[in-house]
This record gives C-alpha cells, sequence and structure tokens, in this order.
C-alpha cells in the first residue's frame, strides 16, 4: 500500500469514528449541562467548597468565579513545583526554579501546556499526578463552561443568569472529561502504553553509554492530554514516545479523541438553542477548514523536492516510522487547529510551508473544531462578525439566533479577536529586538523568525506546541511566554462572559424575510471567508516574513 493511499485510509476512518461518536456525546453534554439534579458526589463537592449549585449567576459573578479558581491553580501549581525537592515521589528531582515554576503554572492553568522542560527529567510523580494531571481536567471544565455560559446567553431571554460556574466546573469533569478518560486509558494500556509509577532504573547500553527510562502514568495522563486539548505530556517527545504512543492504531486514537469533544459540542449547541441546523452549521465551517489544511499538509509533504524525498517517500525527518507522513500530517494539523499542542513528529522539521500551515491553523484562533470550550466559544465570536458584516452589506440591522447584534456586541466580539495577535506580535517584536533573546535562536535567518513567532502564537493561543529549534528555557521566554499564556486565555474569557451577558438580557427578535439564515451553507461560506481574511490581514506581514519566506527560497 502506497504512503498517500494509507495516509488517506486513516483520515476517512478517523472521519467514520467522529460520525458515529458526534450525536451520543453531544447529546449527553447538552443534558449534562441542563439537567436540574445533582449527583451525590457533585453534592459533597459542593458543600466542600461552600458552593450553591442552584444559584444563577450573571456574567461578572461567573467571571470571578473562573479567574479566582484559575488564581488558585496557578498559585498551587507553582508552590507544588518549587516544593517537589522535599516531596515524596519526586525521583530524586530538584525543586523547580522560579520561572520555570510560573511558566508551567500558567501554562497548565491557561490549558496550553508548553514545557520548557524535559518531562522524564524535571518532573516527579507527585507534581505530574498531583499537578498537572489535574490541572488537565479542569482547565479543559473551564473551557466547556465559559463555551456553555455563551450558548446560553444565545439560548436565553430577558435575563442576565449564565447558570452556575462551580456546577459547569463539576459537571464538565465528572460526567464528561473523566469517564473517557477512564476508557481511553484501557484502551491505551492495551495497546502498550505505560501506566506504572515505577522509578528511574537502568536499561543497558546505548552508543556505549548506560540508557535510563523511568516509569509513570503515560496511558491515563496522554487521554486527558488529548481529550481535553492540553498536550502537555511526561516525555520531552511528546506523543512521539513509545510509552506515550506505541503504534499506528494508537496515534490515530489520540487524533480521535483530540477532535471529540470540541466537534460533539456543535450538537450539544445547537440542542441547547433548540436548532440542530444551527450546530450544523458550524460543525460543516469547522470541517471545511479542517480538511483543506490537512489536504495542503499531506500535499506538501508527500511532495518530492529532491532525490532524498523521493527515496524515503516523502518529507520523513522528524517524523516516526510507525506512524508515516499521513498519520503525522493527521496529527500535526489536528493539534494546532485545537489548542491541544501535542506532537508525534518534530513540527521544526516540517517543510517550509507545512510549518506556515500550523502556524496558520494557530493563528486562526483554532476554531476548526478548536479547543475544548474554546474552539466553540470562538466560533460563535467569529459568527457574530459574519452576520455583522453580512448586515453591512445588505443594509440592515444584524441578528444571530434572535438576537440583534448592536454597537456593544460588536465591541466585544472586535476585543475578542483583536487581543490574541496583539500579544502574538508585540511579543514577537519585542523578542526580535532586544538584544538577549535572540541568542534563543538556533536556526538564523526566515526559520529562526518562524520559531519565535510559532512560540508566541502558540503561547497566546493556548496550544503549547512548538517548532524546538527555540532555546525557550529562559528567564525571558519563560516570563514573557507565561504572561501571553495568561493574558490570551483569560482576557478572551471576559469578553466571552460580557457578551453573553449582553445577549442574554435582550427580547427575542422574531423572524422576517430578511433575516439572515444562519443555518444555510451560504453562511458557512460566509463565516469561512470571514475567518481567513481576519486572519489574513492580521498575520500575512509576519508570515512572509517567517514561513513563506523559507518555502519560496526552497
Amino acid at each position: 500500500m502506497s504512503p498517500v493511499l494509507a495516509g488517506v485510509l486513516q483520515l476517512l476512518a478517523l472521519i467514520a469514528a467522529l460520525a458515529l461518536a458526534y450525536r451520543p456525546l453531544g447529546d449527553h453534554m447538552a443534558r449534562v449541562y441542563s439537567s436540574p439534579r445533582h449527583l451525590r458526589v457533585e453534592k459533597w463537592l459542593y458543600k466542600a467548597i461552600g458552593a450553591h449549585p442552584d444559584t444563577e449567576m450573571r456574567w461578572p459573578a461567573y467571571l470571578r468565579g473562573v479567574l479566582a479558581f484559575s488564581a488558585a491553580g496557578v498559585l498551587f501549581l507553582y508552590l507544588l513545583q518549587r516544593l517537589q525537592g522535599v516531596l515524596p515521589g519526586s525521583l530524586g528531582f530538584a525543586s523547580i526554579s522560579p520561572d520555570q515554576a510560573f511558566n508551567t503554572a500558567a501554562s497548565f492553568v491557561a490549558n496550553t501546556n508548553w514545557q520548557s522542560y524535559a518531562g522524564e527529567q524535571a518532573m516527579g510523580h507527585v507534581v505530574q499526578t498531583g499537578g498537572l494531571a489535574v490541572q488537565n481536567f479542569v482547565s479543559a471544565a473551564v473551557g466547556m463552561a465559559v463555551a456553555v455560559a455563551l450558548v446560553r446567553g444565545f439560548a436565553r431571554s430577558r435575563t442576565g443568569e449564565l447558570g452556575n460556574f462551580w456546577t459547569d466546573l463539576v459537571r464538565g469533569t465528572l460526567r464528561v472529561l473523566l469517564p473517557i478518560s477512564v476508557a481511553g486509558a484501557l484502551v491505551l494500556v492495551a495497546c502498550g502504553a505505560i501506566q506504572n509509577f515505577a522509578g528511574i532504573h537502568e536499561v543497558g547500553q546505548f552508543l556505549g553509554a548506560p540508557q535510563q527510562w523511568q516509569g509513570g502514568a503515560y496511558a491515563s495522563q496522554e487521554v486527558i492530554k488529548e481529550l481535553g486539548t492540553n498536550g502537555g505530556g511526561l516525555a520531552n517527545a511528546n506523543s512521539a514516545h513509545p510509552f506515550e504512543n506505541p503504534d499506528g492504531f494508537t496515534n490515530l486514537f489520540e487524533v480521535f479523541l483530540i477532535l471529540l469533544i470540541p466537534v460533539a459540542l456543535t450538537r450539544t449547541f445547537g440542542r441547547m438553542v433548540g436548532s440542530l441546523r444551527q450546530g450544523y452549521a458550524l460543525l460543516a465551517t469547522m470541517a471545511a477548514i479542517w480538511l483543506g489544511f490537512t489536504a495542503l499538509m499531506m500535499w506538501t509533504e508527500f511532495h518530492h523536492g529532491g532525490p532524498a524525498l523521493q527515496a524515503a517517500g516523502g518529507a520523513m525527518e522528524g517524523k516516526e516510522t510507525r506512524f508515516g507522513i499521513g498519520g503525522s500530517s493527521i496529527f500535526a494539523v489536528a493539534t494546532t487547529l485545537t489548542s491541544t499542542g501535542a506532537v508525534d513528529a518534530f513540527h521544526s522539521s516540517l517543510t517550509g510551508f507545512g510549518g506556515g500551515i500550523t502556524l496558520l491553523g494557530m493563528q486562526l484562533g483554532e476554531i476548526a473544531p478548536g479547543g475544548v470550550g474554546s474552539g466553540l466559544y470562538g466560533i460563535l465570536v467569529m459568527a457574530v462578525i459574519a452576520v455583522f458584516l453580512a448586515g453591512l452589506m445588505v443594509g440592515r440591522t444584524p441578528e444571530y439566533l434572535g438576537k440583534k447584534i448592536g454597537s456593544r456586541e460588536i465591541k466585544l466580539a472586535a476585543c475578542y479577536i483583536l487581543i490574541t495577535p496583539a500579544l502574538v506580535l508585540c511579543f514577537t517584536a519585542a523578542a526580535m529586538a532586544l538584544p538577549t533573546p535572540p541568542h534563543s535562536i538556533l536556526n538564523p535567518g526566515a526559520h529562526g523568525f518562524s520559531e519565535v513567532l510559532y512560540a508566541y502564537t502558540s503561547g497566546a493561543n493556548n496550544n503549547g506546541s512548538a517548532f524546538a529549534g527555540l532555546s525557550a528555557d529562559t528567564p525571558w521566554y519563560n516570563t514573557t511566554l507565561g504572561l501571553a499564556m495568561l493574558l490570551g486565555r483569560f482576557l478572551p474569557m471576559v469578553f466571552v462572559l460580557a457578551l453573553a451577558g449582553s445577549l442574554a438580557g435582550q427580547r427575542p427578535v422574531p423572524e422576517t424575510a430578511g433575516t439572515l439564515r444562519t443555518e444555510k451553507p451560504l453562511f458557512s461560506g460566509l463565516l469561512v471567508g470571514t475567518l481567513l481574511i481576519v486572519t489574513g490581514l492580521t498575520y500575512f506581514p509576519a508570515l512572509a516574513l517567517g514561513p513563506l519566506a523559507e518555502g519560496l527560497a526552497a
């Protein structure tokens, strides 16, 4: 079987698996966030934290819950790393330095999971399981809660109430993320992934030097890392490591986990607003972008540009032979079109255009299908922008799902789409202009610029992947990337929740003959065009200096 055909068959199998899971999971999540009943274990948790689960919150109170919980997470994770040297189960590792501890705490709480350290050489079992793995669950649940709050803003009228943050957080963790993670971990263990708490032990000689391996809860943390679109693994090689990702089947299974919840949330949205077709329209938009990016990635990585590529069957540098070009291309697009950031190949070794595709995927806002929760609220904000543009073109007041898009709503949406590019471009410019940070760039020229642009794009968009040719474990990068991750995660949430509160307080507007039908293919096409145009106008100059220049030069 040719490598190209193998890649296409993997893509078709992935689409079929997502189609089978779409309806049951989407409907389940709609019931989870709409049910008036509380499980017994949930009641215990509410009592322990002093929450009142049936108390509705307006958007400022909901936001305070998000920020307070996340701030506590940053502080706890920072202290856990700083105390690692005296904790049991540290495997002899020293405490983490202040700047790296801040970077890692910000990273995992922001659902970014950027890692400026080698996991198996820095973090013990307590930090990995009691700190990082816990944040993999709850940071994903926070994103889902904010997305559901925005959906309620569209679904409700004449009220400013968006639900209860603590209820949404607990339910998302216990009823959605945890059950799937348990089942997924069993699948990975059955396929050969490692799951233990063994220490460091020598396994033999390699090139004349002893080799040491460390055990760990690889399978369980691998599942939530992908399912929660987190991306931070136990091993420095991430999902290219055989302990985390043993073979081609587990590779495709992990891509399935990455896409599962973001895809199914479109049905949850349709179910909660009372129109499944609205969810299908968002799904069609996401699918069109995802399939287009995957096709382009496969084309550029399979392109035979010279004798070495012809002999290898494509651009095999930096890729695992057990996954192949097809599997690595699918994974690379999935992980950068969502806020995952896990990698099964060396992104710095992608072709010039291939690296540009991953960059552009993140710069779109990671909404095709995007991160857990963040993908849904991101594309809904872009839908508001698209409806507004359509209203300008036909000369009538724009409406979406029975809500008028007035000056307040469009200002909040505009702030949402501007904050992340501002963070990316400003931090990148500072890193290139200041005298100290450029010493971290191992590859000069266009590729070196791409590495810096990729790092801040990944951080501010809460992705976490890297070109890996950048020495980012420095006080400058640890601090600035940590700030970019926190601001890129929580500032957009401020505008999303404010938009949700504004929409929830409106009276519903009846449909008329002039109402734009947002469930039709025409609107999906308009939304795709809006996404590409907004991103292109914002990032094209920077892309021209990096991946485009490198690709054209090759």
